[in-house]
């Protein structure tokens, strides 16, 4: 992104920011400070404008988008991968290779009981006792009319594996969500998702694909960092990690 390219993007927050406010909730992650979500709701946005967004570290939650204004805390730092210069380690390669036998399907969002007991198989795994369900997730997080969403299913002998939740701008995709059923974790599949993820980008010349949130605190979330070339979100600018 160049200084021009900058000013665009803040220009475009700043005519907005009328309409976000800012609300305190407990920390999403885990973390002991008071969380502050920067946040508005929109019926609809186009995908250029997605971009404008994705592109000065915004998500999506249902119709709602959003970035992180906690006071005591910056932990939560926006990574994306420049889809043409991202280059997988030789792990990486290999959980590729290992996962070249699974069926993958793209399609629209929508709820079926396989999907839903999946994903309530891997809530109650990784989240137990949290008392979030399947449904909550698919009706107040993932469907949304503010932007093309769509779902990209991994099956191996046609049990379904793990399934992504993947929003589209113009130049990039975002990934929302990826659940996954926990008896298969040797084959990495959130690696393997994100890797497919960066070749499905680039098939649809997209610029960039953004991991949301990366927070060294939080093992499920600093994973992400393993990815390199990657940039992050610093004090407005997008800083290249080699």
């Amino acid at each position: 992104m160049t200084s021009a390219d900058v000013l665009h993007t803040d220009q475009f927050i700043a005519k907005l920011s009328p309409y976000f406010v800012d609300t305190p909730a407990e920390c999403p992650y885990g973390l002991d400070y008071l969380a502050v979500y920067h946040q508005a709701a929109f019926s609809f946005l186009p995908p250029a404008i997605l971009d404008e967004f994705f592109a000065a570290g915004y998500r999506r939650n249902g119709n709602t988008i959003y970035s992180m204004r906690c006071p005591d805390c910056a932990a939560c730092v926006p990574i994306r991968l420049a889809t043409e210069t991202f280059r997988p380690s030789r792990n990486m390669q290999r959980v590729f290779k290992r996962n070249q036998d699974l069926d993958i399907g793209l399609g629209p969002l929508e709820t079926t009981p396989e999907k839903l007991q999946l994903l309530d198989l891997f809530l109650n795994s990784r989240y137990p006792g949290r008392g979030t369900t399947a449904m909550d997730y698919y009706s107040g997080f993932f469907f949304n009319s503010l932007a093309s969403t769509m779902e990209i299913s991994f099956r191996l002998d046609g049990q379904l594996l793990g399934v992504s939740i993947v929003d589209l701008a113009e130049r990039s995709l975002s990934a929302v969500y990826f659940y996954f059923n926990p008896a298969f974790e040797k084959r990495s599949l959130g690696t393997f998702n994100i890797l497919y993820l960066n070749d499905l980008a680039k098939r649809e010349h997209c610029e960039y694909l953004y991991l949301g949130y990366l927070i060294e605190e939080v093992k499920a979330m600093a994973y992400k960092g393993r990815f390199r070339p990657h940039s992050l979100l610093v004090n407005d600018e997008w800083l290249q990690v080699t």
